[in-house]
């Protein structure tokens, strides 16, 4: 599993989730624009085959427009730490490898 963390999200945590997802990067040093459009980020997560992480629901109407993949992680819980955000994501790996390898949702709402 390959995670994408939208704009919105600390780049810190990159490193961090390393270790429990396959690669995690940054839209900030993926060489896009700063800031990026969203359908460039959407273009980038297809051709690369990752999953978008963010708490912007303008990926939640990405989805439901075009479909997936790629596919979409959508936090919901407002301004928290680095490590409340890492320990979330690290506490839901199991529900994010389930999205990853369903061929019938696209889509998770983490709370």
């Amino acid at each position: 599993m390959k995670l994408l963390l939208d704009a919105n999200i600390s780049w810190r945590l990159t490193a961090k989730l390393k270790s429990d997802f396959t690669d995690c990067l940054h839209v900030d040093h993926i060489g896009l624009t700063i800031p990026a459009k969203d359908i460039k980020i959407w273009d980038y997560a297809l051709l690369n085959n990752l999953i978008i992480v963010t708490n912007d629901d303008d990926f939640l109407n990405l989805a439901t427009d075009k479909g997936f993949p790629p596919k979409v992680v959508l936090l919901r819980t407002g301004n928290q730490s680095n490590n409340y955000m890492l320990e979330l994501l690290i506490k839901h790996k199991d529900d994010i490898k389930a999205l990853f390898l369903s061929n019938e949702y696209g889509f998770l709402e983490i709370f």
